[in-house]
């Protein structure tokens, strides 16, 4: 409650500043509305991962006289996060940071937190057993490649107000039960605090969109969640590695298929943003409106409604991964099962044949 609180009140201040200072054209204020990811009408600043870092320091802080055994855990990863936000926001703010620049800030807090929180990929689970990854040259580049991936998905998945938040949310919220289940104290509470931060910026982010995640929100909070997703599963023998696989596979799924798309089948660079996402088709092709004389207005509407459907898509991967996460097998069944899915629902809606019942009219 406390990291809400102060999210929402950091969100709210720093969004009125920048609005304030809008005529001095600060470089942190989204005014491009013509490029191909672009899906809003009005100036808004990309200063989210400001306040949620600020709301977890606060709430760091003051875990210091309620949980101290929290407190070293909690600022060491916050320490490491600063790498991931640092690079989204020098994006953010000038617009010159490449996504090489950032990948190469978010795979060098995810290396501190190898040293720094022991967390590291030391083992990966099949049904009749485990398979240990002793070797430093294995486990350290694979925790790197994971965690930087993590981030970079979820930021490719930010294009619609409260899609990248909400999806955050709701796979925190799972890491708090499984943690809950099985008596991890600072995941728990950390995880907690990621997502009442991450919850106090959506209230302005959703559905009107006065405030965007920007990059550097999306880095933080997707660097964050990578890191308590592992640590979870590595602290806890109990817990499936595939757990964690099934959890986060609808934007790890979205960032290979589209990285595939764009390099065998449109022959571009697996980094060059394109408009034929998933969740940018079924703004584009669900989503169904018509533009009257008020076109901001519909195009904001338009936008919010977006979001659900790929809240409920990754609902399907996160509810089986709660129910089951120490059943290897069925984890890796709705793995399979989800990857088929996506896999069928892009198909449909790029050749023009969407479900009816998918179908949205104003």
């Amino acid at each position: 409650m406390f990291s809400f609180l102060v999210s929402f009140a950091a969100s709210a201040l720093l969004t009125l500043l920048v609005i304030k200072q809008a005529r001095l054209h600060v470089p942190a204020l989204d005014r491009d509305f013509s490029g191909i990811q672009k899906v809003h009408a009005h100036p808004v600043a990309r200063i989210g991962g400001l306040p949620i870092y600020i709301a977890l320091l606060a709430t760091a802080m003051a875990s210091a006289f309620i949980h101290p055994a929290v407190t070293p855990g909690l600022m060491s990863l916050l320490l490491c996060g600063l790498c991931a936000l640092s690079g989204g926001l020098a994006e953010d703010y000038t617009g010159r940071c490449s996504v090489g620049w950032r990948l190469s800030l978010t795979m060098l807090a995810a290396l501190a937190a190898f040293f720094l929180l022991d967390a590291r990929i030391e083992r990966i689970d099949y049904p009749a057993g485990s398979i240990g990854l002793p070797l430093l040259w294995v486990s350290l580049p694979l925790t790197i490649l994971a965690v930087s991936g993590i981030a970079q998905a979820v930021n490719i998945i930010d294009g619609f107000n409260g899609l990248a938040s909400m999806v955050t949310i709701c796979m925190l919220v799972s890491v708090v039960y499984v943690a809950w289940q099985v008596g991890d104290v600072f995941i728990l509470s950390t995880a907690l605090m990621v997502a009442g931060a991450t919850t106090g910026f959506l209230i302005w982010n959703y559905p009107i969109g006065l405030i965007f995640l920007g990059d550097g929100g999306a880095y933080f909070i997707g660097f964050m969640l990578g890191e308590l997703a592992l640590l979870l599963v590595m602290r806890n023998g109990d817990v499936s590695t595939w757990y964690a696989a099934l959890l986060l596979i609808y934007p790890t799924f979205e960032t290979l298929f589209s990285a595939y798309r764009r390099m065998f089948l449109r022959g571009k660079s697996p980094v060059m943003p394109d408009g034929i996402h998933l969740h940018t088709l079924i703004f584009r092709r669900i989503v169904l409106w018509t533009a009257g004389p008020e076109e901001g207005r519909a195009l904001m509407r338009r936008n919010s409604l977006t979001s659900p459907y790929l809240w409920l898509l990754s609902l399907m991967a996160v509810i089986p991964a709660t129910v089951f996460w120490k059943n290897t097998g069925m984890l890796i069944l709705f793995c399979l099962l989800f990857v088929v899915s996506y896999l069928w629902l892009y198909m449909r809606i790029v050749r023009f044949k969407a479900p009816r019942w998918l179908m949205l009219r104003k």
